[in-house]
């Protein structure tokens, strides 16, 4: 059968032209609409400019043919092969090409918004200026493609393949691209903004210059990715992997990079603003300066030598550690966690549950918060449901009282003013606490039925540089065997510098603040 015989038998109403074997022929321009073409021989064919709007082309092979211009909405091309076939401005809105072959196919400025892609073949293909919007890419194989300036609108590219892909200038906002294998390509200037790359491999990646703002990267692996200069505001990078990627003027505003892996990475002239330091993994890295401006206008400026930086980066949470000389039991527990509880009702200082590790004989509950500024703020209302509370309280106040002006001479003016400054601040919201009281029925509760909050206690203050200090340690701390609950404590408790630590002296306060 040739070209004229088709088109004859069409427009006399055949539609049926199943595996048809035409290669070679001139249907430029013909209406074909709604033809069954499937398993059809079509390969160096000329179809450019044709109505083959709804074809079924399933397991058509169109290797070399020229389909540019072709109107090609919502037709069936699954199984389909078009290897270096021309598609050059091609109109395959909705159109269904699941698992074709277009292997080096021409596809600048084609149409694909909403085409169904999954498990296609597409390596270096030429989607230069392509518009995918919405179009459903799953698995598909796109090694070594062009997509300069394509638009890939919330599509979807899960766990699909483009290792030495080009996406220059792509637009990927809110595209899905968690799982997929991204090793070495090129996303340069490219617009990721809210874009879910969770567990995609972006080893070795060019994404310098990308908008990545508010985009999902948990978990993802950027080893050797280039980011100069690239915007993650906002970004989610928890548990991502960045070693040795170069993050250089790159913007990381209000990023959340907990659990990140920073070793050995670049982060000169970022901006960090609203970024937590706390729980980073960062050896190694390369840092001379960083912007901590709320807007990155460089307005707030922090230089480092390299030993600064290492311990800048390698911050741990601030933490309040609550030991109770005794083991945890069930009903203690719930009145620990109803306590608690209120107390986050009263004050905002508690903004979480603590962690708790019980084994046979002690309980450690600790916070962690996020500023060493808060740190005795934070002790002092953790330590109310025990009994050693007031004695504890006292230690904080005796010790905020001790950051003088007098007590910080030795010091430079500007560390002296921030520690004297932090002192009134402390002092001043301590003064407020003061008001909260646990009620009265539940101070009965604790003193005739859950003994686990009258036992021996030890409270320690741990900051972000790894700095502890011992607001205050029970007598018979560890020595739970000899305790009465009774709230007096022995002759021998009294006399004996051994249980009776000295009270915290001036020097040591002040080391462990100006480390903040």
């Amino acid at each position: 059968m040739d070209a004229d015989e088709l088109l004859l038998k069409y427009k006399s109403g055949t539609r049926d032209f199943t595996g048809i074997l035409l290669c070679e022929a001139n249907l430029s321009r013909a209406n074909l609409s709604q033809a069954n073409l499937s398993q059809a021989i079509l390969s160096i064919t000329n179809l450019s400019g044709a109505n083959l709007c709804e074809v079924n082309f399933t397991q058509a092979k169109l290797n070399v043919a020229r389909l540019s211009g072709a109107n090609l909405t919502r037709a069936c091309l699954d199984n389909a092969i078009l290897n270096v076939a021309n598609l050059i401005r091609a109109d395959l809105r909705e159109a269904s090409l699941i698992n074709a072959s277009l292997i080096r196919a021409e596809l600048m400025r084609c149409d694909l918004s909403n085409a169904l892609l999954m498990g296609a073949n597409l390596s270096e293909a030429d989607l230069r200026e392509a518009t995918l919007r919405q179009a459903n890419l799953e698995q598909v194989n796109l090694n070594g493609a062009n997509l300069t300036d394509a638009i890939l609108i919330g599509s979807n590219l899960e766990r699909a393949s483009l290792h030495r892909a080009c996406v220059t200038k792509g637009d990927l906002r809110g595209a899905n691209l968690s799982n997929s294998e991204l090793r070495q390509v090129n996303l340069s200037k490219s617009n990721l903004s809210g874009a879910d790359l969770r567990g995609a491999n972006l080893r070795w990646a060019d994404l310098n210059g990308a908008n990545l703002s508010g985009a999902n990267l948990e978990q993802a692996r950027l080893s050797g990715a280039s980011l100069c200069g690239a915007n993650l505001s906002g970004a989610n990078l928890m548990n991502a992997v960045l070693i040795h990627a170069d993050l250089t003027q790159a913007n990381l505003i209000n990023a959340d990079c907990s659990g990140a892996d920073l070793t050995g990475s670049s982060l000169t002239g970022a901006k960090l603003y609203g970024v937590s330091r706390f729980d980073l993994k960062a050896e190694e890295i390369t840092c001379d300066w960083i912007d901590l401006s709320p807007q990155g206008d460089s307005n707030q400026i922090q230089t480092f030598s390299a030993k600064e930086a290492n311990k800048f980066f390698n911050a741990t949470f601030p933490t309040v550690e609550i030991s109770v000389d005794t083991r945890l039991g069930f009903e203690a527990h719930t009145m620990l966690a109803k306590i608690y509880h209120y107390l986050q009702q009263q004050s905002s200082l508690l903004s979480q549950p603590p962690t708790l590790e019980v084994n046979s004989r002690r309980t450690v509950i600790s916070f962690k918060i996020e500023s060493n500024e808060q740190l005795f703020n934070v002790a002092y209302v953790a330590i109310l449901p025990f009994r050693d509370a007031d004695v504890t309280q006292n230690a904080i106040e005796t010790a905020i009282k001790k950051l003088t002006p007098e007590n910080c001479a030795q010091f430079p003016v500007h560390l002296s003013n921030r520690i004297v400054q932090l002192g009134v601040e402390i002092a001043q919201q301590i003064r407020l606490l003061t008001d909260i009281k646990l009620p009265q029925s539940w101070r009965e509760e604790i003193e005739t039925s859950t003994p686990f909050f009258l036992n021996p206690t030890t409270t320690l203050l741990r900051s972000s540089s790894h700095q502890s200090l011992i607001l205050h340690s029970h007598a018979y701390f560890g020595r739970s065997l000899g305790y009465s609950s009774d709230s007096s404590e022995s002759s021998e408790s009294l006399n004996n510098p051994y249980l009776n630590p000295k009270p915290l002296d001036t020097e040591t306060i002040l080391n462990f603040i100006k480390g903040f």
